[in-house]
């Protein structure tokens, strides 16, 4: 077997933690290779003069840690790169887009001339005269030259979390993405090998992420109520939980109070788990948040990307929880890229707290209604054909989660029909085939086409070809 002899002659240790560091020595040296062999449990054994179960728990270290993989008769082997480029869907020309999940940018805010004024100011204070420097220059002073976040963007923060019942004494940070929010809760609160339970089906970065810090991802089931409780002892064995309260991306679900509160009772007997409130559409969701009033779990973090609701350039994310965790979360980003530009920050808060007046073009309320009429008549329109009966009108959000029998069938018919698709794939861990329709970018007045596509496209039958 490739790499025996190797693997002989160096792997030394007489417990298992010292076996699984020689080989961890060997994979950061590069003398172990991806795809490389290593000797079987008892042939090991004997070599080093241990019991075989010392051997088989040093492999578990480290296929838990997402090093080696074992593959039945092919035995233990080093797993391949955990971290990959994720692919970037490119829709094909001439295709509407029905399958990216992007937000309709005539629906968003444009800043008024008032809010560039002060963006303007804030930019470029006031030049500091002998006298002294104006207020006006000093504060813009003290924000560029520390890591604090910009005051603005954290009084509008406050009073929105207070308006979800997230406990004021809480800390709040300013990251860059959901993603970037998420990597570093996990990295404060879990080590490699560690599970971490999602939603599936799930939004596709979130498993790629899991991937690339070598966590392993437990999935939780999702229906038309949004997650489903799991069997007693599944979260127990979790360092972590992240939960779409609103809009669950990929099927639109809203979590259910009476669903979360299951899910919280269970989780009192898992004191050291994480729940992470993954709340991207929490500016435009018609539902409350189901956490708020002081039904937190111990360890928790909401999260709240401004891209869906402000625009997808709108690279701003606040994040809320307990101070150990955020204030770690924020000093582990300023060993990288110290802190979110403030100029952005302001902006944001500039946009947000006009997005949230009045019910007009560009407001939140108005995107709201527009992206909830867009839904309904496409759902509506879908019962008339009887598709998507399983998919509960309660839900909201960009998304249409819809069973399908085979899922390549119903992507190529929708494109020779003129609609791009997402197939579902990519987004479940363990559920039949599916597709996602995204109805950011579809009118009201395409709803009646798109559902007698979908039908069409749905009758057909799946044939082999040989």
């Amino acid at each position: 077997m490739y790499g025996m002899n190797w693997s002989v002659q160096n792997i030394q240790g007489s417990n298992a933690q010292d076996i699984a560091s020689s080989i961890e020595t060997s994979l950061r040296s590069g003398e172990l290779q991806a795809g490389d062999a290593l000797p079987a449990v008892r042939h090991l054994a004997t070599q080093l003069g241990v019991n075989p179960n010392t051997v088989a728990a040093a492999y578990a270290r480290l296929r838990d840690a997402g090093r080696l993989v074992t593959s039945g008769r092919r035995g233990t082997r080093v797993a391949g790169e955990a971290v990959q480029m994720p692919a970037a869907y490119v829709v094909p020309q001439g295709l509407r887009d029905l399958a990216s999940g992007q937000v309709d940018p005539a629906l968003l805010a444009q800043p008024r001339a008032a809010a560039w004024g002060k963006l303007r100011a804030f930019l470029a204070p006031q030049t500091v005269e002998a006298s002294g420097a104006s207020n006006a220059s000093k504060a813009g002073a003290a924000a560029t030259g520390e890591l604090g976040d910009d005051e603005e963007l954290l009084a509008i923060t406050g009073e929105w979390l207070q308006a979800q019942g997230i406990a004021p004494q809480s800390s709040v940070g300013v990251f860059s993405s959901t993603l970037d929010t998420i990597e570093r809760a996990l990295r404060q609160h879990a080590r490699p090998g560690d599970r971490v339970a999602i939603e599936d089906p799930c939004w596709p970065p979130l498993l790629a992420l899991l991937r690339s810090l070598r966590l392993r991802p437990v999935p939780l089931s999702v229906d038309a109520q949004g997650v489903q409780v799991p069997a007693a002892g599944v979260l127990a064995g979790c360092a972590a939980v992240v939960l779409t309260p609103r809009a669950h991306n990929p099927t639109g679900a809203n979590l259910r109070g009476d669903r979360w509160r299951a899910l919280r009772k269970q989780l009192r007997g898992c004191p050291n788990t994480l729940v992470v409130f993954n709340d991207y559409w929490g500016l435009l969701g018609d539902t409350a948040f189901v956490a708020g009033s002081n039904a937190l779990p111990p360890h928790w973090l909401y999260v709240m990307s401004l891209g869906k609701a402000l625009g997808p350039e709108m690279r701003v994310c606040i994040a809320a929880g307990p101070a150990d965790l955020v204030e770690g979360m924020r000093a582990h980003q300023a060993l990288g890229p110290r802190k979110v530009s403030l100029w952005l920050q302001r902006l944001a808060a500039l946009l947000w707290r006009q997005a949230a007046k009045g019910r007009g073009r560009g407001s939140f309320a108005h995107m709201r209604s527009a992206y909830a009429a867009r839904r309904s008549a496409l759902l509506a329109e879908l019962h008339k054909h009887g598709v998507a009966q399983e998919v509960d009108a309660s839900g909201e959000g960009l998304h249409l989660w819809i069973a399908v029998p085979d899922e390549l069938t119903v992507v190529q018919a929708m494109a020779s029909r003129g609609w791009a698709v997402q197939a579902g794939g990519p987004m479940s861990l363990m559920n039949a085939p599916a597709i996602r329709i995204s109805v950011g970018q579809v009118d009201k007045r395409d709803a009646k086409r798109l559902a007698a596509d979908l039908a069409a496209a749905l009758s057909l039958q799946v044939r082999a070809v040989y």
